[in-house]
């Protein structure tokens, strides 16, 4: 038998419009109240403090100083010497009487040594320095962008989940509502104690999926003050960057394989490991020195009968390896195999770059129409309730009819939230795998950080402890 659910009508309806508003406008209902944080302010900040992303440009400034020591080998090495001490002597002379004396012998000198050829090792030392410096750019960009996407991740996390816990809330205040008006037509005898243990089976689910809603809110809070730097306040809704990625999945490839940072860091990995081979050939190779010295010695040999020598040298030397056990041979078979590697890494690379495009190009287009099929969803249950609200009102649907229509409406929300969520991070997600997930794209309203800068910097000084920071 049909019975009545009077009251079900302006309890439902009111949560169907809040409803909406959660769903789709959230960040604007906290705006209300302090002016709400966009996507790219956020993203600035991560790009400006993000731990990870300073400790890669801090590396790869550490990288950067390989390059002047590699040119170390092209400028002369100058070493200074002074020794001083105490020299007892006693001597026994020919006409068999002793001689003592008490010495203080002093030497100081200085010796310039420059290297005029040593196999090319400093040029090709030079060349791998260059290279591992342009691979770090790379890695460091790579870097760059995975700190953005983590922090796109983050904020869409945080914005979803307050979508979620504000529609748990609203399904929270419907079930209580229902609750009440059940239990008052139970009194009235309208109903029986089945609906009224329905009703508060449902609430009891609802704030289990409250509570479930609210851990998660707060854990994505923990994890955007992780990677942005502050915990969050009031966001505001984010939009796709379909504008910035190809329009076809070959031409998201393509760009993959060209502009990944990924690939073109292993590309440069292999030109690092291809000249190491001529670096470890050179100690094959004769080398060519220069040495000048100049020392000024004091009591050197009392026999001498002299108490100062002045000297001076130059002197070149030619230096040709016969046999060293085999060391150098061992270390440029070593690098060709290490060259080989390189390689296969490389195309190991392109293949995993690949992949993610193409992933990164069927989940983008695969969240459209999860997104669709999601606020269609949301428009059929929405009218499915308020015909099961008034088919109750006319007695010919039970509480549990409702409760039912109420739940399918709060879970198509649900899934309309997750899927606005997903439908935001899939599209930086494939601008991240086609390799233009950077400040400049963006147009994010910082500096773009130029690891160039401090290269010209360090590159050529000769000489100075300080880093250009001053520290």
């Amino acid at each position: 038998m049909a019975r009545r659910a009077s009251g079900f009508g302006g309890v439902g309806w009111r949560f169907g419009v809040s409803g909406v508003a959660i769903g789709l406008a959230l960040s604007a209902g906290f705006g209300a109240q302090a002016r709400a944080e966009t996507l790219s302010e956020a993203l600035v900040k991560a790009y400006q403090s993000n731990p990870q992303l300073n400790a890669s440009r801090a590396r790869q400034r550490a990288t950067d100083e390989s390059v002047p020591q590699a040119l170390a080998g092209y400028r002369p090495q100058i070493v200074a010497s002074l020794s001083a001490g105490l020299q007892p002597v006693r001597n026994l002379l020919l006409d068999n009487t002793i001689q003592t004396a008490t010495l203080k012998p002093w030497t100081i000198g200085v010796t310039v040594t420059q290297n005029l050829f040593n196999g090319f090792k400093t040029s090709n030392s030079v060349r791998v320095a260059e290279f591992q410096v342009l691979s770090g750019r790379e890695a460091l960009r790579n870097t760059g962008q995975g700190v953005l996407l983590d922090a796109v991740t983050a904020y869409m996390n945080v914005i979803s989940n307050q979508a979620l816990v504000e529609t748990q809330r609203g399904n929270v205040a419907f079930l209580r509502e229902t609750l009440g008006t059940t239990k008052k037509r139970l009194d009235a005898g309208d109903v029986t104690p089945t609906d009224t243990a329905q009703a508060e089976a449902r609430l009891s689910r609802g704030l289990a999926d409250l509570n479930a809603a609210e851990v998660a809110l707060e854990t994505s809070r923990a994890i955007y003050a992780q990677v942005i730097g502050n915990m969050p306040g009031a966001l505001a809704p984010a939009q796709t960057v379909d504008r910035f990625v190809p329009q076809s999945r070959q031409d998201a490839i393509d760009s993959s394989i060209r502009e990944n940072p990924a690939v073109i860091a292993a590309t440069y990995d292999v030109d690092v490991a291809t000249t190491t081979i001529s670096v470890a050939e050179s100690s094959l190779l004769p080398q060519v020195n220069v040495q000048g010295n100049v020392n000024r010695s004091a009591d050197s040999d009392p026999n001498l009968g002299t108490k100062r020598a002045d000297q001076a040298s130059v002197v070149g030397a030619l230096t040709l390896p016969i046999y060293d056990g085999g060391t150098a041979a061992s270390q440029t078979r070593q690098a060709k195999e290490t060259a080989v590697q390189s390689r296969l890494v490389l195309e190991q690379v392109r293949n995993q770059a690949r992949t993610a495009a193409i992933s990164a190009w069927i989940s983008s287009e695969g969240t459209k129409v999860a997104l669709a099929a999601a606020e269609a969803e949301v428009k059929s249950a929405n009218i499915a309730l308020q015909g099961v609200r008034r088919e109750a009102q006319a007695g010919q649907r039970t509480t549990i009819d409702v409760l039912n229509s109420q739940q399918d409406l709060t879970a198509a929300r649900s899934r309309q939230i997750l899927a606005q969520r997903d439908r935001v991070i899939a599209s930086y997600t494939l601008l991240s795998a086609i390799g233009r997930l950077d400040v400049r794209t963006l147009g994010l309203n910082t500096p773009d950080y130029l690891p160039a800068v401090h290269y010209h910097q360090v590159r050529d000084a000769w000489h100075g402890l300080r880093i250009p920071s001053g520290r």
